[in-house]
């Protein structure tokens, strides 16, 4: 009898408590888990993951993905020079830290002051630094966040982690604390992009390529959402939105699960096309018949451009965004440092007016 009840009491415990990182299917609906605790997703479905004494380290996964992937766009605008985070560095502590794919993660940093957003202005982004035991420099680069001003304590980045990516490779690794402060951020005007109303253009077509996708998030939640802000319209029109996103696989895509949800609720305002470069053949056609026909193979080109954006003779009423990594800007728009549009948009006849390089 004692046995028995031993045996029991060990299955409920190991049901209790699942396994670190939960994957629970391949491709479509590929949900994964989080570490931290919550207080933006429903309590009964997040975790404890601290570094702080005496406190019990739970890393346990959820199939739940933050709120920043499931919510509806949220339009909260904050004029530029509000941000809580000044010129000078500060540190803060990794709050959550929620597994989305095998390689991509939405970390949720905490502010300075958790009673207020972070009143990011849009389009802008911040600077992190951190300084990784046996590198000589502290390493620094851009990342935006996917969160909006709606969001109070805290904002969440969506990370890819690349081999070869210091910076990623190291943030995505830590661990969730409230005590533990491993990476500082800033922002200065130069991290002001180009803000919304956007010059009120009647369509904005977007190109993204990787982790560009992010600044594009924070632009599709100003340009086609319900209005949490002060701001409102200021009278404007709506535009369309149109996105081409450049991923290598299927599962690479990064926030599949939002733009799916948004392209639902808001397909009369966005459309997005998904452009697979090394996804197989078979592949590409068993996901268009699936994925209602928005997948292509191949990159982004000159005939998906022309199939998804209005000609450049509609003038002040097209906007472009461009956000990728730099063989993306050579032959779409040229470098990004650069003003003059040449590449493929350039040979289209679109001006630097009409383009912009994030």
């Amino acid at each position: 009898m004692l046995y028995s009840t031993l045996l029991l009491f060990t299955f409920v415990i190991a049901l209790s408590f699942p396994s670190k990182w939960t994957f629970l299917s391949s491709h479509q609906g590929a949900q994964w888990g989080v570490m931290g605790a919550s207080t933006h997703e429903t309590p009964a479905t997040t975790t404890c993951a601290t570094n702080d004494p005496g406190t019990a380290h739970d890393q346990r996964a959820t199939t739940f993905l933050p709120s920043t992937l499931t919510d509806p766009p949220i339009k909260s605008i904050i004029a530029p020079g509000l941000c809580q985070f000044s010129d000078e560095f500060t540190k803060v502590p990794l709050l959550e830290k929620f597994i989305v794919s095998p390689t991509s993660f939405v970390l949720r940093f905490g502010l300075p002051d958790s009673n207020r957003a972070l009143g990011l202005s849009t389009c802008a982004c911040l600077l992190a630094s951190v300084k990784i035991e046996g590198e000589d420099e502290i390493i620094v680069r851009p990342y935006t966040p996917i969160s909006t001003n709606a969001m109070i304590g805290s904002f969440d980045l969506l990370v890819k982690a690349y081999p070869d990516g210091k910076m990623s490779s190291y943030m995505t690794s830590l661990t969730p604390s409230t005590s533990e402060m491993s990476v500082s951020f800033k922002h200065i005007s130069f991290n002001v992009k180009i803000q919304y109303p956007f010059g009120s253009p009647k369509f904005i077509g977007m190109i993204a390529g990787g982790t560009g996708i992010t600044p594009m998030i924070q632009a599709i939640h100003a340009a086609i959402g319900e209005d949490h802000s002060n701001e409102g319209n200021g009278g404007t029109s709506l535009p369309k939105v149109s996105l081409l996103f450049g991923s290598r696989t299927f599962d690479d895509i990064l926030g599949k699960e939002m733009l799916d949800a948004w392209l639902q609720s808001h397909r009369d305002r966005l459309s997005v096309t998904h452009v697979l470069s090394n996804e197989a053949e078979d592949s590409i056609a068993m996901l268009s018949d699936e994925e209602d026909s928005n997948i292509e193979r191949g990159f982004i080109r000159r005939e998906l451009i022309e199939k998804a954006f209005p000609s450049p003779d509609n003038g002040s009423d097209v906007k472009i965004f461009v956000c990728g990594p730099p063989a993306m800007y050579e032959a779409l728009c040229g470098p990004r440092d650069s003003e003059e549009v040449t590449g493929i948009l350039g040979e289209m006849g679109y001006t630097s007016e009409q383009v912009y390089k994030f």
